[in-house]
Formats: structure tokens, C-alpha cells, sequence
């Protein structure tokens, strides 16, 4: 009596576990009934038909991310470089994916290298790092439209790494050194040509400076003279004006003026006399006793007149 009891509750338990099933979020789970496909259940409960209906296929409809294997690319330059990435895809129609490639992930995958296989061969080597941003672009357009019959949705695809042979690190290692240095020969050259510039327009300005202040120098100093010139003119001519009125005024001033003369004339005679061993004569020496005795005979008269 008991162990029929037991078998119908094993058995129970099966058709329950078998009839029942709990679909996860985000996630489809595909039924086939008698080996043909039924229908797609979604996240909740449902419940199946026992032994005629089973579930063939479960699909994630999450966003995937698949590691794609590095490879080996030639560039157009003929250089050998290794480049992986990362190829981001989401399952938009189970039934597709199910029944449409026996391995949507591994043919993306696939899809993916040799598209980049042919974006590396269009470039040189120095624009792959370039335009990365570019072929991604073209690698995830060319897998989007290949996987749509697929059921799938390629949203990005990323580069991570481009590795070039350690013979072409190091050569471009060294080049860039040369640009370095040659960027910093350039920048050096320019400043001490702006320095050398700087430096000759300080000269010439000091120059400017030192000219326009030696000019106005001399212009006072010419200033200075002329003024002094004409202070002295201008003491002259007063000094004679004086002379004149005190001759043109005084009776006897043309007799003094006369007696002034011959004093003067007869000390300055003298005086080369002295100076020296040789004499030097006028022509007419009657001119000068003459000149002597009407100086004495003013001389005289100014004498008794003052007596």
C-alpha cells in the first residue's frame, strides 16, 4: 500500500517539475513540441504539456561582450601587427538566434577578425593608431548587418590593443626621440632669435636715446654759445655806445680816445721789445714819432688845464 503511494508521488513531482517553468529576467527560453518549434516563453511561470513539449533553446538577452582573440594584421605598408578587441552584442530575436546559426557568438567573433583584417590592410601603420575610432565603426557596421539574419544586434566594437614587432617599437621609438629633440632644437632656435631680436632693439633703442640726448646736449650747448655771443655783442656795442656818447659829449673826448691810443699803442711796443731777441719795425717810423708827440702835446695840455 505505501510504495504505490510513493511512485505516485515520484511521479507527480516529475509531470509537475516537467509541465512547470520559471523564466528568468532578460532572459527567452524557446519550447518545441514534438521536435518543432512552439512558441517563446518570456520571464514569468508557464506551463508546458508534459513529455510533448520541452524547452530546445535558452537565450540571454542581455548585452554580451565577447573577447575576440588577438591576430596577426598586415598593414598596407607591409608591417605585421597584432590586434584584439572586444566585440558588444545583444540577442534581439531568440527564435533567429536559435534556429538561424548553430553558434551566433563564435560566428560574430569570426566575423569580426577578418573584418579587421581588411580595415588594417587599408592602412599604414602610423594611421592605425590613428583612426582607431574609425575602424571600429566599420568592424561593428559590417558585423551588424552580417548578424541580421542572425537575430543578433551589434552595438560596438573596441580595439584594445595594437601591437606592432619589437623591431618597429624601436624604430619608432627612435623617431619620435628625433622629433622630440628636433621639436626642442626649434623651440631653442626660436628664443634666441627672439632673444638675439629683443637684444638689438634695446641696442637701437638705447642708440635712439643716446643720439636724441647728445643732440639736444649740443643744441643747448649751440644754444648756450650763441646766447653768450650775443650777451657779449650786446655788452660790446653798449660799452661803445657808452664810449661814443662820452666822446660825442665831452669837448676834449676825441683828444682822449687819442691819448688812449698812443699809450696803448706805445705799451704793446714795447712789450714785443721784451719778448724777444728779434724787433719788428713799422715801415714808416715818422708816423710813429708823430703819433708820440701829439700824444705828449695832449698829454700837456690836459696837464696845465688841470693845474
Amino acid at each position: 500500500m505505501f510504495i504505490p503511494v510513493v511512485i505516485c508521488i515520484v511521479v507527480s513531482v516529475i509531470i509537475i517539475s516537467r509541465a512547470l517553468r520559471i523564466v528568468p529576467q532578460k532572459q527567452a527560453w524557446l519550447v518545441e513540441r514534438l521536435g518543432r518549434y512552439q512558441h517563446t516563453l518570456t520571464a514569468g511561470l508557464h506551463l508546458l504539456v508534459p513529455f510533448i513539449d520541452r524547452v530546445a533553446y535558452k537565450q540571454n538577452l542581455k548585452e554580451l561582450a565577447i573577447d575576440v582573440p588577438p591576430q596577426q594584421c598586415v598593414t598596407r605598408d607591409n608591417i605585421i601587427v597584432e590586434v584584439d578587441g572586444l566585440l558588444y552584442l545583444q540577442v534581439v530575436d531568440p527564435v533567429k538566434a536559435s534556429y538561424g546559426i548553430a553558434d551566433y557568438l563564435f560566428a560574430c567573433s569570426q566575423l569580426a577578425q577578418t573584418t579587421l583584417r581588411s580595415e588594417i590592410g587599408k592602412l599604414e601603420l602610423d594611421r592605425t593608431f590613428e583612426e582607431r575610432t574609425a575602424i571600429n565603426s566599420a568592424i561593428c557596421a559590417e558585423v551588424d548587418k552580417a548578424s541580421d539574419p542572425w537575430g543578433v544586434k551589434v552595438t560596438r566594437y573596441e580595439i584594445k590593443t595594437i601591437k606592432p614587432p619589437a623591431s618597429v617599437l624601436d624604430a619608432m621609438e627612435k623617431q619620435m626621440r628625433a622629433e622630440r629633440e628636433k621639436r626642442a632644437l626649434i623651440a631653442e632656435s626660436e628664443g634666441e632669435r627672439q632673444s638675439r631680436i629683443n637684444r638689438a632693439d634695446g641696442e637701437r633703442q638705447e642708440a635712439i636715446a643716446h643720439s636724441e640726448g647728445e643732440m639736444h646736449r649740443r643744441i643747448n650747448e649751440a644754444n648756450g654759445r650763441a646766447e653768450e655771443i650775443r650777451l657779449v655783442a650786446q655788452a660790446t656795442a653798449e660799452g661803445i655806445r657808452t664810449i661814443a656818447d662820452a666822446i660825442g659829449n665831452n669837448a676834449n673826448g676825441k683828444d682822449a680816445v687819442n691819448l688812449r691810443l698812443a699809450e696803448q699803442y706805445i705799451n704793446e711796443f714795447g712789450k714785443l721789445a721784451k719778448t724777444g731777441n728779434t724787433m719788428i719795425l713799422p715801415a714808416d717810423l715818422a708816423n710813429i714819432s708823430g703819433f708820440i708827440k701829439s700824444a705828449q702835446s695832449v698829454l700837456k695840455e690836459q696837464t696845465g688845464k688841470q693845474s
